[in-house]
């Protein structure tokens, strides 16, 4: 049952639109907060000669930080060292723009090992109801 106060409605939902604004809204309150302005989207893709994308890691920059959101390669690619370039092209990117440190979040059934290989230090974990499973996070100093 929604939960009512002072004529205000409170229910779960998942409204796209009002996600939206209030990311746009929680934006503009961190950059009162911080003087700056400077979130950006990241990305590199891996794509064959026809132009088809087959992977690729996606994120944002930010405060001097390069956010992580998703890496993506298929199981056939794994291990030939374009995941390695990826992150590579995507952190140059990343110094380019400033950014000091990157952080990312993974499970411990995904990569943690692939961004520990590459310097990423683990900070924190959460395990999953599923018995040897968590949520890991980790960082790594870009300079």
């Amino acid at each position: 049952m929604p939960a009512r106060s002072e004529g205000f409605t409170i229910a779960l939902a998942h409204n796209g639109d009002a996600r939206t604004q209030a990311a746009a809204a929680l934006y503009r309150h961190n950059i009162e907060q911080t003087g700056i302005d400077d979130r950006a989207v990241i990305g590199a893709e891996l794509t064959d000669p026809s132009g088809k994308i087959w992977g690729g890691i996606w994120g944002r920059t930010e405060l001097g930080l390069l956010f992580l959101d998703m890496f993506f390669l298929p199981e056939k690619l794994r291990g030939r060292s374009y995941g390695s370039q990826l992150l590579m092209a995507i952190e140059e990117e990343a110094i380019r723009r400033g950014c000091k440190r990157a952080v990312v979040e993974t499970s411990s059934f995904q990569a943690p090992q692939f961004y520990r290989l590459h310097g990423f230090e683990e900070f924190g974990k959460v395990e999953f109801v599923i018995p040897g499973h968590a949520r890991i996070f980790l960082r790594k100093n870009l300079q």
